[in-house]
């Protein structure tokens, strides 16, 4: 049988052990996610040689291999909070009632000056699950000109509720757009990815389903590597750039040698299943 490779891999990792992410326990052996977005996947194994070399011409004699290593490399289009946690080691924290998470916020509202002070209402800007931290050196204000620049830095004076109030400004009397720089305490609906100096990836037990395509007959065949200890590198990119393609992201694994789920009696770096004959539905599917 001969068969060629050219679909991507759908991949699922799952815990090698008891782990909590953000406020999700995964108990061994249980998926912790799927990743059915890829660009590309590729396997790589490579070893190093050594020769034993000598006599005339010093050609080579002898060859000893070792130091073999089989690496995962996967480029995903999408990432989530999770992955993005699996990825960089990063610990997720919500938004809840009891640890509320702030936000930053600029707003641009009409504002009214009178007597040198004015007050400006915030409420069609602060989300419902949120509330303005009302500490004066929380909240910011400018009066912008017609070009929409700074013509003038204001100083809180109070905020309460979802209004802020500016005194000391050089106008009098009159309107004015005003660009107020605030926070807002979030209760619900955020998280927060919050990467540390002592956080890293992690390990997990892969299992990655493509297609081969078989020669003699184009039909394609189930096919699942599985690498039963990767150890993901703690590696990330964020290009952000408003022309060209959108930014990727890339999972380098590291594979170790385990054993599989259902082999107790070896160790392997990673195993390939080929389904010659498979009659039913695809090995998984996450749509």
């Amino acid at each position: 049988m001969k068969f060629g490779v050219r679909e991507i891999c759908d991949v699922v990792l799952r815990a090698k052990s008891t782990q909590k992410i953000g406020n999700q326990t995964f108990k061994k052996d249980e998926p912790v996610i799927y990743f059915d977005t890829a660009k590309t996947s590729t396997i790589e194994g490579a070893a190093t040689t050594v020769y034993a070399q000598g006599g005339k011409g010093n050609s080579r004699l002898i060859a000893w291999e070792g130091e073999r290593t089989v690496t995962f490399t996967m480029e995903d289009a999408l990432i989530s909070p999770l992955g993005f946690s699996i990825l960089s080691g990063a610990g997720i924290v919500e938004a809840t009632g009891g640890q509320k998470i702030n936000i930053h916020m600029t707003s641009r509202v009409e504002g009214t000056i009178t007597s040198n002070s004015v007050t400006v209402d915030l409420s069609d800007a602060i989300p419902s699950n949120g509330t303005l931290l009302a500490e004066k050196e929380n909240v910011y204000g400018f009066i912008l000109d017609n070009s929409g620049n700074i013509s003038e830095r204001l100083t809180c004076d109070s905020a309460s509720g979802s209004s802020v109030t500016f005194n000391d400004i050089s106008i009098d009397n009159g309107k004015a757009i005003i660009l107020v720089d605030y926070y807002v305490a979030m209760s619900s609906g955020v998280q927060q990815l919050e990467v540390t100096p002592d956080k890293f990836a992690g390990s997990y037990y892969l299992e990655a389903s493509t297609l081969f395509r078989r020669q003699e007959d184009g039909v394609d065949m189930p096919a699942q590597f599985i690498i039963p200890n990767v150890k993901i590198q703690s590696a990330f990119n964020f290009s952000m750039a408003s022309t060209g393609d959108p930014s990727t992201f890339t999972f380098t694994m590291d594979a170790f040698p385990d054993y599989t789920k259902f082999d107790k009696t070896k160790k392997v770096l990673f195993a390939l299943q080929i389904v010659e004959d498979f009659q039913g539905q695809e090995l998984y599917s996450l749509e």
